[in-house]
């Protein structure tokens, strides 16, 4: 293959690693897929997460691989990707999302990777070895995403609230709270389809820089896929506890016709990310739509302040995990 004997450590240690991350990032963004079915008491903890961890391993089937790509071709330069930049762009990914996680604060796990990468490949080989086209796309779709689940998850909200404005409240309550699970797993659907991508992407890159992966190759190898699928399964069902009552009950109050709005509304909102490619934030695509589902009841009924803090961390996640991934990358030159 024409990688040497301690290469093929470092690799292995590598996908170990970037595994862990997928495991990490389903952990975090459990939250994202449950605390709306949660907190409406459709479902308990236990059985949220694990229906959420099944849709999540059940999209391998429904979604083609455009968001890897992406991420395994479309963010850097070929020939520029080394060891040395995939450790520092998990290292980045990996830390801001502890720090996050830690502090109960919804952040982007798919931010914190792209930001690792750019880090690790500024510091090696200058901004000029990244694909401007790559990296504006998933810029863009930091404010796109959230504003994107913001109008679907408000416009649902008001035809809803039309639709059953003469229906008796305990009625409206008792058809919701089924077909939440419907919105609950097609969120959920949404998250493992677009989120697995990313390391799927990332070990891709990695195999295709050591050699062990043809450039031509259009798919990564089946067991790097499922792995990436099985660990956002498994890291699912672990759940990111920290995070659900921020996301389920810290920004506004929800009922199970708001959570259904919700989820559709985002879930609407990452099938078509998924489709385009795009590596897209599961956490601000939620939070957007359940502030606008806050909305559409008065706008005093969103705790702005709360917010606020999510979107600093959102603004903050590409320069921290920048940064920390160019820190990264240095120390494993003297290390492996």
């Amino acid at each position: 293959m024409g990688v040497t004997q301690t290469a093929l450590w470092v690799v292995v240690m590598l996908i170990v690693i970037a595994i862990l991350f997928d495991f990490m990032n389903g952990f975090h963004d459990a939250a994202n897929s449950i605390a709306t079915v949660v907190s409406t008491g459709v479902l308990k903890p236990t059985q949220a997460v694990v229906f959420a961890a099944f849709f999540n391993v059940v999209a391998v089937f429904v979604f083609h691989l455009s968001v890897a790509a992406t991420v395994g071709k479309g963010i850097v330069e070929p020939g520029v990707v080394d060891t040395h930049v995939v450790f520092g762009a998990l290292a980045g990914a990996i830390s801001w999302n502890i720090i996050t996680w830690w502090y109960g604060i919804p952040s982007s796990s798919s931010h914190a990777l792209i930001g690792g990468i750019c880090g690790a490949v500024i510091v090696k080989a200058g901004a000029n070895q990244l694909i401007a086209s790559g990296i504006w796309k998933t810029v863009t779709f930091i404010f796109v995403s959230p504003f994107m689940g913001f109008v679907l998850g408000s416009l649902m909200m008001a035809i809803v609230s039309n639709i059953f404005r003469s229906a008796r409240p305990s009625r409206v309550d008792k058809w919701f709270r089924r077909l939440q699970l419907i919105s609950a797993g097609a969120y959920s659907l949404g998250h493992g389809g677009n989120d697995s991508q990313k390391t799927i992407g990332i070990i891709w890159m990695l195999l295709i820089a050591t050699g062990y992966v043809a450039v031509g190759e259009k798919n990564p190898p089946a067991w790097v896929i499922a792995s990436c699928y099985t660990a956002m399964g498994l890291g699912t069902m672990f759940g990111g506890w920290r995070i659900v009552k921020t996301m389920g009950q810290k920004i506004t109050k929800l009922k199970p016709v708001g959570g259904f709005c919700a989820e559709t509304g985002g879930a609407l909102t990452l099938f078509m990310a998924t489709a385009l490619g795009i590596p897209v934030s599961t956490t601000h695509t939620i939070t957007g739509a359940i502030v606008g589902v806050g909305s559409t009841q008065r706008m005093s009924a969103v705790r702005w302040g709360v917010a606020g803090n999510i979107v600093w961390a959102w603004i903050f996640t590409i320069p921290a995990s920048a940064f920390v991934a160019a820190i990264a990358y240095w120390l494993s030159l003297q290390i492996f």
